[in-house]
């Protein structure tokens, strides 16, 4: 039995968690001052993490890396994979801000709201790796030919093509995401206001 590792890298830009069965997901945190809408907005746009695909700041980021392994059999003239494990490597980058206590009650609403719709947005595009994985997986599993360095051949270029789908699926989610941004923040930030007048959550 061989055993090869490939490893494509990636990067998901912007704002479920996903199962640890084949990712291992970590967080980091920048920190942001101000105490208003506007210095907080300066703030993320100065100190947020810069995204290769678009050369700007995002309010958060998520960097991937698949890392895939493979296990070939090599039988009777023939050759195919037996064991297919694809992990994803997510470091989820996020905000955090330092001087929420000396905030207006309107300010740490709206904060809140956005902070808590970053990292929702940014678990999903975890999740979406994750399911990719799980394509690959199967995808190679299911992969045979005459001899091994065939297989090898046919593997890489399976998870090349799906990979392609994949970050076309994750421009896809994050072009949703902007379409109804504002929408979604103000029916979220109705939502979290009630809660705070019930006294289920702290404002």
């Amino acid at each position: 039995m061989i055993r090869i590792m490939l490893a494509a890298l990636l990067v998901a830009s912007l704002v479920a968690p996903a199962s640890a069965e084949n990712v291992n997901k970590t967080y980091s945190y920048f920190s942001v001052g101000g105490k208003t809408l506007d210095e907080l907005e300066r703030e993320l746009n100065k100190r947020g993490p810069k995204v290769k695909t678009t050369g700007q700041r995002h309010p958060g980021a998520t960097r991937m890396q698949f890392n895939t392994r493979l296990g070939y059999m090599e039988k009777n003239g023939s050759c195919r994979v037996t064991e297919a494990t694809v992990t994803v490597k997510a470091k989820v980058i996020l905000p955090r801000w330092r001087q929420r206590n000396g905030a207006d009650q309107d300010v740490r609403l709206v904060w809140d709201t956005l902070s808590s719709d970053i990292k929702r947005h940014e678990d999903q595009h975890v999740s979406i790796a994750q399911d990719y994985a799980r394509r690959l997986e199967r995808q190679l599993t299911r992969l045979r030919s005459k001899d091994c360095k065939t297989v090898a051949a046919k593997a890489e270029a399976t998870a090349d093509a799906l990979l392609k789908k994949h970050d076309k699926a994750q421009a896809k989610f994050d072009q949703a995401e902007a379409a109804n941004f504002e929408k979604r923040l103000l029916k979220l930030m109705r939502q979290r206001a009630k809660l705070i007048e019930s006294g289920q959550i702290q404002g």
